[in-house]
């Protein structure tokens, strides 16, 4: 019996909502009958983190990314490191070496110079890390009480290294799905941040920069089919949109995705689904069966199989411990917003 995904058909509202910015389905409907229409080219039509396009003499990939984190410092990291992590995952997950960065900051009259002193020292930690450089930016003031202390946008262009293209367009049947480590741990870290939630060790986000892994991968001879970071709506918003993009069924063991203890009883406690929690410091790697083992052993221990990609409708199937099989939908907006 062929399983089939619907999508609830929902029109898009008069005005903006919180949940449009979230990776659902409101996000979705946004992208596609507003910006897409507008903006729609070779580059947006591949649905992608990043644009690649060639340079005199080499390939370049090139992203943007916004982030409004709230608070803007939580556990494992603050606004400054994340924005620079969000960006060069983007970028890494187009196969390509971050290089050179622009940050635009919109401050908050009465935010303490101290503070926007040390988001700007993680900033340049985070992108010393990847050998990357902010060469350029822009700084807006706006009053007191308009701004919520510091929003930055970080735009990211990078040298593509991979030897092959890395995009959804290279997904085939019979591949695998690895993820790089555990889930979720970003989100819970934000929300016990914010709502003065405390467990037997503390929670620290997972926020770092997957280059390096990327970057192993590439020079161990693994042909990357696609890769995405987990951040917005998590590992089932991006699988979700990877099978939307193919028209291919994910298939996953849900015993086999990682989720730490405290996020899953944190998840467990608020109703939340681990699947759809933010990530910021782990991807999804598409690769062939044939190179399943060899992409693991280089990812390491954290690193886990957790599902194949199977002829479909486009659809994310999870299969349970006995056996039994469900569709995974796509949530209209963000479970957690302002997490990134």
């Amino acid at each position: 019996m062929q399983l089939t995904c619907p999508l609830p058909n929902e029109t898009l509202q008069e005005k903006v909502l919180l949940s449009m910015g979230g990776g659902g389905r409101h996000m979705a409907r946004l992208l596609s009958d507003v910006f897409f229409k507008h903006f729609d080219n070779e580059h947006a039509q591949r649905r992608h983190d990043s644009a690649v396009f060639r340079a005199p003499g080499k390939k370049v990939a090139f992203t943007c990314d916004g982030h409004v984190v709230r608070p803007m410092f939580f556990p494992g990291g603050n606004i400054g490191s994340l924005c620079i992590h969000g960006t060069v995952n983007d970028l890494a997950c187009a196969g390509a070496r971050p290089r050179y960065l622009s940050a635009g900051f919109i401050l908050e009259e009465g935010l303490s110079i101290d503070e926007l002193d040390r988001v700007c020292a993680s900033m340049r930690r985070a992108a010393d890390e990847v050998g990357a450089q902010i060469v350029t930016g822009d700084t807006k003031v706006v009053e007191r009480g308009k701004g919520d202390g510091i929003f930055i946008t970080v735009t990211g262009l990078g040298d593509v290294i991979a030897p092959k293209p890395v995009g959804p367009e290279r997904i085939r049947e019979e591949d695998v799905i690895l993820v790089s480590g555990d889930i979720g741990r970003h989100g819970i870290a934000i929300m016990a941040k914010r709502e003065g939630l405390s467990f037997e060790t503390e929670l620290k986000s997972d926020s770092a920069a997957v280059w390096p892994t990327v970057e192993a991968l590439i020079r161990g001879g693994i042909d990357l089919h696609c890769l995405r970071d987990l951040t917005r709506g998590g590992l089932g918003a991006a699988l979700i949109e990877l099978a939307q993009t193919r028209n291919l069924t994910f298939e996953v063991e849900e015993s086999a995705i990682p989720v730490d203890p405290a996020v899953a009883g944190a998840c467990e406690i608020l109703g939340l689904e681990p699947l759809f929690v933010a990530c910021e410091g782990r991807f999804a790697a598409i690769v062939s069966k044939e190179q399943q083992e060899e992409a693991l052993e280089i990812m390491g221990p954290d690193a886990s199989c957790i599902g194949s990609i199977v002829a479909g409708e486009g659809c994310l199937i999870a299969k349970g411990a006995l056996g039994n099989k469900r569709t995974v939908i796509l949530p209209s907006g963000e479970q957690l917003p302002r997490i990134c």
